[in-house]
């Protein structure tokens, strides 16, 4: 069975380590610890790894954020994976930092990834991991906050969280979201 996990981001030295890329730190974490790379391909940078028996295919769009659908839907349709194993890696303004909340479908909730890729697919019915950064900004300032980098202290804890969401992945791949999401949400 395969399964395509994407970390959202924007690519480029200005986004890297930025709030609003979280979803590439949780997958370079899961790569680093499975001792995988990332090859550049089309849409995105790729990995492979192999757990129990299932094929994950890592994702990290090279499409800026506003255009994720794109690098989703060519390589749902190149690998030929059904959207039920489709996984999205996503930062979330709603939980604290570090919360992580696993949901089964749901609204973009104003996330112009969620709601491009929904666009591509034509469904929000799709799996996600919810990873938080917080929302401590002044009202007016959420694109400055999105985009900037996280405090040392909550550098430290995204990274910690960062390698518990990826256990989170490999809990989706190995016994399903209803598994994940009681044993990961919230965490």
């Amino acid at each position: 069975m395969k399964y395509l996990i994407v970390g959202l981001g924007n690519i480029g030295d200005e986004y890297d380590g930025t709030r609003h890329n979280i979803g590439f730190r949780v997958l370079d974490a899961l790569a680093e610890a499975s001792n995988i790379s990332f090859e550049d391909r089309r849409y995105g940078f790729v990995g492979r790894m192999r757990l129990k028996g299932q094929e994950l295919i890592l994702l990290k769009p090279s499409t800026y954020m506003n255009l994720s659908g794109n690098a989703v839907r060519y390589w749902m349709q190149q690998e030929k994976i059904p959207m039920e194993n489709l996984l999205v890696v996503v930062d979330d303004l709603s939980l604290p930092v570090g919360a992580i909340r696993m949901k089964q479908n749901g609204s973009d909730a104003g996330h112009n990834g969620l709601k491009h890729i929904a666009q591509q697919l034509g469904t929000q019915a799709y799996n996600r991991l919810k990873f938080g950064i917080g929302n401590d900004f002044p009202r007016g300032c959420q694109v400055d906050f999105v985009l900037g980098r996280f405090s040392p202290e909550d550098e430290k804890m995204a990274n910690e969280k960062a390698v518990v969401a990826g256990d989170a992945i490999k809990a989706y791949v190995l016994s399903g979201m209803q598994f994940a999401m009681c044993n990961y949400n919230g965490k």
